[in-house]
């Protein structure tokens, strides 16, 4: 079997892996749907379960779906196809959050000036720079345009909204499609199975840290904002998420020990990333970012879907960037 694999081209391995997840993916979907065919609805910590886990497998359905578009198009396609979907996160946040007219210019600002030269610095893969443009002159440039419009009423909080906005679902989204342009000796090619590496750990180390929740209820550590959370259950998320990082070494251009290193990270930055994004719906008064389970993208809450990775994406990068000196 290893054989086999080795004698296959990148491009040949990596659609294998596609077949693989998707099998996974259509295979568990049909249980899921066996189970609520034979849900008859009276025991509702069973019935929110199932809600549970169908909008676990649509946000892996979307997130795979996505990144075979991105994989089968090219680099510079998917950069592109992750713009539009820092688009729609954008403007999910911001529809969400109170603006004034004051805040035109800003907003004009963020998604046809800041949002594009992003993604084309990502596409031309001037790393340096994707680094700095948005915290450093982004967040410098926005308080000046919205000084400009002379509406001072709330002017920090409605600066401070848009700039996180614009830090989540912008800078954070366009480092998924840079880990496609790294570029490791010996490694042309699978750049894909890095992304999949980093969405695969992220996503274990959530669902692990749900289940362990549900079988050893603890305590939530911040009960105003995740009933779910506790450093336990987290704790044991983390330690999964890392094992299967060791696991999936093979796929990436790490060695065992550095692969749990990164999945570590990875792990950290998407759940603490989670349970920030909660802490905003809090504040927001919602139960997930699309309004009343729909969100302006049709979808059931686009950052829902993404938001651990919005965290996740960014350290993963640099820390990989940073260590490997690439």
């Amino acid at each position: 079997m290893s054989s086999f694999l080795r004698n296959l081209t990148p491009s040949q391995q990596i659609g294998l892996l596609f077949v693989i997840v998707f099998g996974l993916l259509i295979a568990a979907s049909i249980t899921a749907l066996v189970i609520s065919l034979r849900d008859d609805g009276d025991n509702e910590i069973r019935t929110q379960d199932l809600k549970e886990l169908t909008g676990l497998l649509n946000t892996s359905w979307m997130m795979c779906t996505v990144f075979w578009l991105a994989w089968a198009s090219g680099e510079t396609v998917a950069t592109l196809l992750f713009a539009i979907v820092a688009f729609f996160a954008l403007r999910e946040f911001i529809t969400l959050s109170p603006t004034r007219h004051g805040d035109h210019r800003s907003l004009v600002l963020a998604f046809f000036v800041v949002l594009p030269v992003q993604f084309w610095l990502v596409i031309t893969k001037r790393f340096d720079l994707v680094t700095v443009f948005i915290p450093v002159y982004v967040f410098l440039a926005i308080p000046v345009v919205s000084a400009l419009a002379n509406d001072p009423q709330r002017f920090l909080e409605r600066n401070a909204k848009l700039q996180w906005g614009i830090m989540v679902c912008v800078f954070g989204i366009s480092h998924v499609p840079a880990l496609l342009l790294l570029g490791f000796p010996n490694y042309s090619g699978k750049n894909a199975f890095l992304v999949f590496f980093l969405v695969f750990v992220v996503q274990t180390g959530m669902l692990v840290q749900h289940l362990a929740n549900r079988k050893w209820p603890r305590k939530p550590t911040a009960p105003q904002v995740s009933k779910s959370f506790n450093w336990a259950s987290w704790l044991i998320g983390l330690g999964v998420g890392g094992f299967v990082g060791g696991l999936m070494s093979g796929l990436t251009p790490f060695k065992p020990a550095q692969a749990v290193a990164m999945a570590l990270i990875a792990c950290v930055a998407g759940s603490l990333g989670h349970l920030v994004m909660k802490a905003l719906k809090r504040d927001r008064g919602i139960t997930n970012w699309g309004s009343e389970g729909k969100s302006v993208t049709g979808a059931s809450g686009l950052l829902d879907r993404v938001d651990a990775l919005c965290f996740a994406a960014p350290v993963f990068f640099h820390s990989v960037r940073w260590y490997f000196g690439l």
